[in-house]
């Protein structure tokens, strides 16, 4: 028999607490093992009932979901994070990406990704909605301005590797950062591929939020 995803649900709603565990209680590896309406003592909870991923609301009482994921930095994630808010604020985005929340969809689209969401997040990978993609994505388009000399000590990429994240995160396509670099389309992928290993992630999601945390990108 598999084993279930073991699931804690955290939001100031109980309506939405109620709801959310009716629809994955249809999925039958999952199990909501808990739940939250505030925020203090989410991580405890987390620990007692050994929950493999938390749905975490932004605005909770008491603790808000940011403070929440400062706090499991700060402790060590005892489970991977999915981000389901009401906001769909750049500026929450990229914080709650830099906390390591591991997924991010806004409530008008839980009920259509949220099993999609948590299998993903389980699995190791990230998820982030088509929207929030689209809004990540469109903030460096307004500003496609790269930092220079972002290179640093003890990165695990080689600076050529740094400045392909970059343009990747910019989206930029294989060809364009050929041309750019002027080396092949070939090399570039092989690039991709290297960097995605040394990474350990599978979408562009992933680059962009290495790029963030490492500041290689102006936000």
């Amino acid at each position: 028999m598999a084993k279930k995803i073991r699931i804690h649900l955290a939001d100031d709603h109980q309506v939405l607490i109620d709801g959310l565990k009716n629809l994955l209680q249809t999925v039958s590896n999952f199990e909501v093992v808990g739940t939250s309406i505030n925020g203090i003592s989410i991580y405890d909870d987390i620990i007692q009932n050994n929950a493999d991923i938390l749905v975490l609301d932004i605005s909770m009482p008491e603790k808000d979901g940011i403070k929440v994921l400062q706090e499991f930095k700060e402790k060590g994630n005892p489970c991977k994070i999915i981000i389901l808010s009401s906001y769909d604020d750049l500026k929450i985005i990229k914080e709650v990406m830099k906390l390591n929340a591991k997924g991010y969809l806004t409530k008008k689209c839980a009920g259509k990704n949220i099993i999609e969401a948590i299998n993903t997040v389980y699995k190791g990978h990230e998820y982030f909605s088509d929207a929030i993609r689209e809004k990540i994505f469109e903030s460096f388009a307004n500003n496609p301005k790269l930092k220079e000399n972002t290179y640093f000590k003890n990165s695990i990429l080689t600076p050529r590797e740094l400045e392909i994240v970059k343009l990747i995160s910019l989206e930029y396509s294989g060809k364009e950062i050929s041309e750019l670099l002027f080396i092949s389309t070939n090399t570039v992928e092989t690039h991709r591929k290297n960097i995605m290993k040394k990474l350990q992630t599978k979408n562009t999601i992933g680059l962009v939020k290495y790029a963030l945390k490492n500041n290689l990108i102006n936000p």
